[in-house]
């Protein structure tokens, strides 16, 4: 062990101010683990907000009501699991065809990079899950604790007969919507309406049981205490934005040279004369911001584009008399050289902007073709380990062979199997199949061949398998062994 009285030792000393003047410059301490303070958003309307809950309500429309449509006998939109099928409307989908659901993520990818190149973070201010589970969070408590100073009021105050009252009818109604959040997810996978059924006779399995309260607990915890720092410090996405961005992008943005120098003033007074711009400084706009940031600092990574701040900013400014447009959806471009609105729009068609939507209506296209083309069924080939060849009755070589089809449709499926490959091989048993709708069903395929049609070895061979009852063919590749 090194001597103590060697070791480098930086000093951290506290910043001191002198008496009657300022601090000294230094070193100064800084608590790494300073405690996270509430943010309180003000309510707000316009344009955007109204927006917002446009698409609050279409999104959890979608979300709560999508497990309970029927299609036929059937849910609509249902991730079986238990038996490895996928049902999305008149599709079903097996385990096999995961390549489109590749393809669906690829496209979500590039949609959002595309959204983001053209009008930046449009996904997490109006559709992400976090922002629209928030927004019905605190429209909740503002309902039962009031507005923003009533709040602030309510949690400064003494425990008390009316705040309890208050806190646990909220926390109440916050649980009871975040169950049913994490009860309409499992729903997802297991068929909703016998869900319910158990839940209510206690004879649910304990993994729909963990799932439903996982889920409600994470929607209960996200979206009534973390909020705002689930976007500005667990989301990848804020971090990443920066390289989707440009000088082009539609950001909410603060006029600079309209709004400053910022001060306040009476209604009545003309800004020119006071040496004044448009911002009167009455920090509505940092208010109203569910992250707390000050939009009047410039672009930051916190901002989820919400457009908060420019409703509340354009009310400002129609009660002052003043233009609306100090805070606004623009781009810096827009900003520094004083863009009109078509002029802003002419640059949306950008090679970034080209690029993605060209490689986005290539993958779109690309799964949609395949989609439509995609056969109804289908095949897996597998040798039988236990009978790889034999000898039988007249000297014929047998090949047994499993079959695995699986019937992609919501009807029961003929399938007539042959083979090809070799001179006078030919199907022993039963060449036409039964499938029942939806279900998977193993076949024994035994297939011979005379004696001295082929040398000893292994040969290629081919097993066509075509649907009698609906268009649909497939070809699979096997091999027959011949012994010596």
């Amino acid at each position: 062990m090194s001597d103590p009285s060697t070791r480098k030792i930086i000093p951290i000393t506290v910043q001191s101010a002198p008496k009657g003047g300022p601090a000294e410059p230094g070193p100064a301490m800084h608590s790494l683990y300073e405690a996270q303070k509430k943010i309180y958003p003000r309510s707000v309307v316009g344009l955007f907000t109204r927006w917002r809950w446009v698409m609050v309500a279409l999104t959890q429309l979608v979300y709560y009501g999508l497990p309970w449509l029927d299609w036929g006998q059937r849910q609509a939109v249902l991730f079986d699991l238990g038996t490895r099928r996928f049902y999305i409307f008149g599709l079903v989908l097996y385990p096999q065809d995961f390549i489109y659901l590749t393809g669906l993520l690829v496209i979500s990818a590039l949609s959002l990079f595309l959204f983001t190149a053209v009008a930046g973070r449009l996904w997490c201010g109006y559709t992400c899950p976090q922002t629209v589970y928030t927004e019905i969070f605190l429209w909740i408590e503002h309902k039962l604790e009031g507005d923003r100073m009533a709040r602030m009021r309510l949690d400064a105050a003494p425990p008390s007969a009316n705040k309890l009252l208050r806190k646990g009818s909220k926390h109440f109604v916050w649980i009871a919507l975040s169950l049913w959040t994490g009860f309409t997810f499992v729903g997802y996978f297991s068929p909703i309406r016998a869900l319910g059924t158990e839940f209510l006779h206690a004879q649910v399995t304990s993994w729909e049981v963990f799932w439903t309260f996982f889920y409600g607990f994470a929607t209960y915890g996200a979206a009534g205490f973390m909020r705002e720092q689930v976007c500005k410090y667990m989301c990848p996405y804020a971090r990443f934005q920066s390289a989707m961005f440009d000088r082009d992008t539609l950001i909410v943005t603060y006029d600079t040279a309209r709004g400053e120098p910022r001060g306040r003033r009476a209604r009545s007074a003309d800004p020119a004369t006071l040496d004044l711009g448009a911002c009167i400084d009455c920090t509505l706009c940092v208010q109203v911001c569910p992250t707390g940031i000050d939009i009047r600092k410039g672009l930051q990574y916190e901002c989820i584009g919400c457009g908060a701040c420019v409703d509340v900013c354009d009310t400002v400014m129609d009660k002052m008399g003043y233009a609306r447009g100090l805070i606004k959806y623009s781009t810096e471009n827009a900003i520094e050289q004083h863009w009109s609105r078509t002029q802003i729009w002419r640059r949306v068609l950008r090679p970034r902007v080209l690029v993605y939507s060209a490689i986005l209506a290539a993958i779109s296209l690309a799964v949609v073709f395949n989609l439509a083309m995609r056969t109804p069924f289908r095949v897996d080939v597998v040798r039988d380990r236990g009978t790889l060849a034999r000898v039988v009755n007249g000297g014929l070589v047998e090949n047994v062979y499993q079959l695995q089809i699986m019937n992609a449709t919501e009807s029961a499926q003929r399938y007539r199997i042959t083979a090809t490959g070799l001179p006078g091989l030919s199907v022993v048993t039963d060449d036409t199949v039964m499938v029942d709708a939806t279900q998977s069903r193993w076949v024994a395929l035994r297939l011979q061949l005379p004696p001295d049609a082929a040398p000893a070895g292994s040969h290629p061979i081919r097993l066509a398998i075509e649907a009698l009852d609906s268009p649909g063919r497939l070809v699979e590749k096997s091999a027959f062994l011949v012994p010596r």
